[in-house]
């Protein structure tokens, strides 16, 4: 019976569905369908649903003006925007914003985004993260079109910020106290804001027949010597100018003022940035600069305006937040008339902190001069702290050639811009140099500490390394036969004799023997402990690595040895593993900033002594090379390498010669060493000296490392150089400058 029922059922909407049907087709076709289930959706609405979200296209907007990309922001907008405005003034407008309010950053979130088919109002709230005055919040909005299935920003004015509708802009009166000054250990200023006097000559206009008191004011007032002037006025160019440097206004005012009534010389006055003594330590204090056009909008919304200075290198560029302090000032906004409609912002300006560097001037300006007849470096530093008390590259150059209002910045920027020797080059921490036999006393280490050598050891020191078959070696004492005639092979060595003597053949066997044994990198894991080929980490000065090979071959392990490969090592890291030999094995960092001081005198930071780590050695073992490094400059001819240039110095030192062989010209002069005379007022330094191409480190090093000795423990120079006719005066007819020459051919011993 169902089953009867279902079907007349069925039937029933088969006569339903025809008579459907059947009307339909006879009426106008004004009704539309309902779809069944399965029936297939109408086309989408292209015009909305196939366009880009509107409010992804404003944070499109946003994200490119968080990241100050101008062009792309103005692609999105109108073409009726677009017509308006051209991209400059588009990016301009953003820029004043940015600049003017100093902002550094910004974040934004999107408050809502209703949607009509063809427009789209964005409103959002926008944080300003600013230097000078904190953070600026705003509300804003950005109106959006669909164009050409794209939504587009109908930009104007108030699409930045409301307060900028109708053309109104910021400007900012700034406020700023001054660059904080860099002093020495003593408080004389190395870097100060302050009145300075250009000095310099015109030579056309000097009859030095009558010039007598032209030079003595000159001489009084400029580090050159009255027989170098003269020597440059002499010869001088046609329509030259010579530079004669630059000092206080107030540290000569009379001598200053009878040098002006002289027409050929020139007193030029500005207030500007003064390094004084034409650059103590110019490599480590650095210099500021104008800010360049390219940079300026960067530095404008750090606060800063396009007349300052910045820092660029050393301490001036590390500390330029601290030295600057905090700008301040006051924000407004500006009808487009010019007019300030409204104070937006205010803040109080924050002066710089003062930093005292490690450094004394006037040792510092000496270890310069010590150091002014060769390129090279000298670092000294205190060994039981790691205090950097010099640090000199040479040659030296004078910072405030950088300074435009100096009336003596073209010469001396194009004398360094025509130096090949690269004067602003930091030769103490980026020079990278084979280390030469200074090296043995790594080598002496890593030996001692593995038990196969010991003080007893003995070695016959000859002319000749023969345990390479094919391979000859020759001492530096066989060289020296060939020069003088006379020189003798070592004999018979220990190996604390053997670094006395500084025997070249020995420290070839050491070298040999363990890379033979199995120890192959013994001798460059000792150099690394001992902080080669690696920063030291010293603040403001920016450093290179070096390079600490590990030896592929029976040759590598030879000629690492001995301090030469491919060895590469900064004097600031021999200086400071110098320093923990002699100190008892701790490796401080270098440091070259004292503390930072407060503009009303409070300490914010101050110096403390960091121990990096500990030299591996065994008590005994550091004795052992302590006593030798003694030996190297207390054991007479013809064992100590450095007793000669060490004779009769009132100093207990210890110290290691080096000639390091060099790809280019003569080689490299080393001696590094330490003082341990326990002088209540003189800490104990270590000092290395490295000359470049300059000869033999007994010749060359060790001469200009007992300068620095004299100068530090007795304030003067005690013995003239060799190839000196009197302290600081070269060997020549004419006499040069001093911090720029080189030594003429055949005075050099």
């Amino acid at each position: 019976m169902k089953n009867k029922i279902i079907v007349r059922l069925g039937l029933l909407s088969l006569t339903f569905l025809f008579i459907s049907f059947a009307l339909v087709a006879c009426k106008e076709p004004t009704v539309t369908i309902t779809p069944t289930a399965t029936a297939p959706l109408p086309p989408p609405d292209t015009r909305v649903t196939s366009a880009p979200s509107a409010q992804l296209a404003a944070q499109t907007f946003l994200d490119n003006w968080k990241k100050m990309d101008y062009p792309s922001m103005y692609a999105q907008l109108t073409a009726e925007a677009q017509g308006k405005i051209t991209p400059e003034k588009f990016a301009e407008k953003y820029g004043n914003l940015m600049n003017e309010a100093t902002v550094t950053d910004l974040e934004y979130a999107i408050s809502s985004a209703p949607t009509n088919p063809d427009t789209s109002e964005i409103t959002f709230h926008v944080t300003l993260h600013t230097a000078i005055f904190g953070d600026i919040l705003r509300d804003g909005q950005l109106n959006l079109r669909l164009e050409q299935g794209d939504w587009k920003v109908a930009w104007d004015d108030a699409s930045i910020i409301p307060d900028m509708a109708g053309g109104n802009y910021f400007g900012l009166d700034r406020q700023t106290s001054g660059r904080a000054t860099i002093y020495d250990r003593n408080n004389n200023p190395l870097a100060a804001q302050t009145e300075a006097v250009a000095i310099g000559v015109w030579p056309d206009y000097v009859d030095l027949t009558d010039a007598k008191g032209l030079i003595s004011l000159l001489t009084g007032l400029s580090n050159y010597r009255s027989d170098t002037i003269i020597n440059l006025i002499e010869n001088a160019l046609p329509g030259a100018y010579i530079p004669l440097g630059e000092v206080a206004a107030d540290q000569d005012p009379h001598k200053l003022e009878l040098l002006s009534s002289w027409g050929s010389a020139i007193t030029s006055r500005y207030t500007r940035r003064l390094y004084y003594e034409d650059g103590v330590a110019p490599h480590v204090i650095g210099y500021v600069s104008a800010i360049s056009q390219e940079e300026m909008s960067d530095y404008r919304r750090k606060g800063y305006v396009s007349d300052d200075r910045v820092g660029r290198k050393g301490l001036e560029l590390w500390g330029e937040e601290i030295l600057t302090g905090k700008p301040g000032g006051t924000l407004y906004l500006f009808n487009p008339e010019g007019k300030p409609i409204q104070e937006i912002a205010t803040a109080s300006s924050e002066p710089g902190k003062e930093i005292v560097t490690t450094l004394d001037r006037d040792f510092q300006y000496g270890v310069q001069k010590a150091m002014s007849v060769y390129k090279g470096a000298v670092v000294v530093l205190e060994k039981d702290t790691g205090r950097v008390l010099a640090m000199a590259s040479s040659p030296g150059y004078d910072p405030n050639a950088y300074e435009t209002d100096n009336y003596n910045w073209n010469a001396l920027l194009t004398q360094i811009a025509n130096d090949p020797d690269l004067p602003q080059f930091n030769r103490a921490a980026q020079g990278q140099y084979p280390l030469g036999s200074v090296f043995k006393l790594v080598t002496l280490a890593a030996a001692l500490e593995t038990g196969r050598y010991t003080a007893t050891t003995n070695f016959d020191c000859g002319y000749t390394f023969d345990e390479l078959p094919g391979f000859t070696r020759y001492d530096w004492t066989y060289d020296h036969f060939q020069e003088d005639g006379y020189t003798q092979p070592s004999g018979l060595l220990t190996v604390p004799q053997g670094l006395i003597r500084s025997c070249n053949p020995l420290f070839w066997h050491i070298g040999l023997d363990l890379y033979n044994v199995g120890l192959t990198t013994s001798i460059s894991d000792m150099a690394r402990k001992f902080g080669l080929g690696s920063k030291t980490g010293i603040e403001g000065i920016d450093e290179e690595t070096g390079n600490v090979p590990d030896p592929a071959s029976q040759v590598d392990a030879i000629n690492l040895a001995i301090g030469q490969g491919d060895l590469q090592v900064t004097p600031l890291q021999v200086a400071r593993f110098i320093a923990a030999l002699g100190n008892g094995g701790t490796l401080y960092r270098p440091q070259v900033i004292e503390k930072i001081v407060s503009s009303t005198g409070e300490t914010s930071q101050i110096f403390k002594k960091e121990a990096q780590g500990t030299l591996p050695l065994k008590p005994e073992n550091l004795t052992l090379i302590q006593e030798a490094m003694k030996g190297v400059v207390t054991s007479q001819k013809p064992l100590g390498t450095g007793y000669l240039p060490m004779k009769d110095l009132e100093v207990q030192v210890a110290g290691k010669t080096g000639t390091a062989t060099s790809a280019e010209g003569k080689p490299h002069a080393w001696f590094a060493g330490y003082s341990f005379s326990q002088k209540v007022d003189k800490p104990d330094i270590a000092v290395v000296v490295v000359a470049e191409n300059a000869g033999e480190g007994s010749e060359i090093a060790a001469p200009i490392f007992r300068r620095v000795l004299e100068l530090y423990f007795f304030g003067r120079p005690l013995r003239v150089y060799r190839w000196e006719s009197n302290f600081d005066v070269t060997r020549s007819p004419t006499p040069i400058i001093t911090f720029t020459a080189t030594p003429q051919s055949g005075l050099n011993p």
